[in-house]
């Protein structure tokens, strides 16, 4: 099976030093360098396309744009690229979220995948109208999935949960592919609802001991409600030519990194009713000491970032070490991102989708031919 590479689009901005934001924490001053327009965030598409990445996530929050929006505008300058488009189930009615999608799939070609967010941070659920506590939330977002999986079997669907009701709920044009549900959490009831309905379950990139033991989980979960899920991993990624060129990237980055920002930063983490974001956190305790968490992995990027806070540090053999060692573990999806986005989607792509490839672990997946070989002048040397 060849492995699955999704890229990033910042919707928050971008720029060469890290953007901040997410779970409750505003976006930091880096994220106006390149502001995410259309333009912008096309070429960022057409590169992630043409190298070889299957989609691209697209975050969700008061922190960024639009993500159904912004996608829609992006799939008319694109031909192959699939949008991972987050969005939570509590802001959009079921029943409209389910013609929603079909309509983005025939209008796409099929080009939509949906990550499920529940929201792990009551304070910005409240901003949107939702004041449900956390446990209520995934209790909704199961009876959500249940009703829009309903819909898109073609099913008539009548449904009187605890938190949404349906009646005579019917779509006239049913989706074509049905999207594949992306799904991630790490508390037991986001387990649950991951194992009944989700077609990946995506985690945060933790050190391959802790992915294994979630893998472990999901997977017994799934068997008893008689399925299966594949397996993706979160990650940014600083690749180059050789080990010492790219972590002196990484403490370029790291000296980026305003003292008070990590503070505050960190402070408002901790408050986050996540999870799995206080799992990112045990990483690094907020300290910029012994940041390479396992080989060639390095929590840095989680002190001024909410949400996935760990890296790929390395030269593209030991990147393609690592992508190989999760992989062995059960992942078989990738999504990953860098600073900047549209650069570092080069370093990755002609970096190491060669060398994958080369191992047999991947092949491109709109050409016959090989992956281009890295160039002979570094990218933006």
């Amino acid at each position: 099976m060849s492995l699955t590479f999704h890229w990033f689009l910042p919707t928050n901005g971008d720029s060469r030093h890290v953007v901040g934001g997410g779970h409750g924490t505003p976006v930091t001053a880096a994220g106006g360098d390149r502001p995410p327009s259309i333009g912008y965030l096309t070429q960022i598409a057409r590169a992630a396309e043409d190298l070889g990445f299957v989609g691209a996530l697209t975050p969700t929050g008061a922190w960024c744009e639009d993500a159904w929006l912004t996608t829609a505008m992006l799939s008319q300058q694109t031909e192959r690229l699939k949008f991972l488009v987050a969005f939570r189930p509590g802001f959009v009615s079921p029943t409209l979220a389910a013609q929603m999608a079909s309509t983005y799939q025939r209008q796409t070609g099929g080009r939509l995948l949906l990550n499920v967010v529940t929201g792990g941070e009551s304070r910005e659920q409240r901003a949107y109208g939702d004041f449900l506590d956390k446990e209520s939330r995934y209790a909704r977002t199961g009876e959500f999935l249940e009703i829009v999986r309903g819909l898109w079997a073609g099913d008539t669907v009548d449904l009187a949960g605890e938190h949404l009701q349906v009646q005579d709920a019917r779509l006239a044009r049913l989706p074509d592919p049905v999207p594949e549900v992306y799904f991630g959490g790490s508390s037991p009831v986001a387990g649950e609802i991951a194992a009944r309905h989700s077609d990946v379950y995506l985690t945060w990139g933790e050190p391959p001991a802790q992915v294994a033991e979630k893998i472990a989980w999901i997977r017994g979960l799934a068997e008893k409600e008689g399925r299966t899920v594949r397996f993706g991993i979160r990650l940014h990624v600083i690749t180059r030519d050789t080990a010492e060129q790219a972590w002196a990237e990484a403490d370029r980055l790291l000296q980026g990194f305003d003292p008070a920002t990590v503070r505050s930063v960190q402070e408002g983490l901790a408050r986050s009713e996540s999870e799995g974001q206080q799992r990112m956190l045990a990483l690094h305790g907020g300290s910029s000491n012994s940041l390479e968490i396992h080989p060639n992995l390095w929590a840095g990027i989680g002190l001024v970032r909410g949400g996935a806070g760990t890296a790929l540090v390395g030269s593209h053999d030991e990147v393609a070490d690592r992508v190989e060692e999760y992989h062995r573990l059960g992942i078989d999806e990738f999504v990953l991102s860098g600073y900047p986005h549209l650069e570092e989607a080069y370093w990755f792509g002609e970096g190491v989708l060669p060398r994958l490839q080369a191992r047999g672990l991947w092949a491109h997946p709109h050409k016959e031919a090989a992956a281009p070989a890295a160039p002979q002048v570094p990218f933006g040397s």
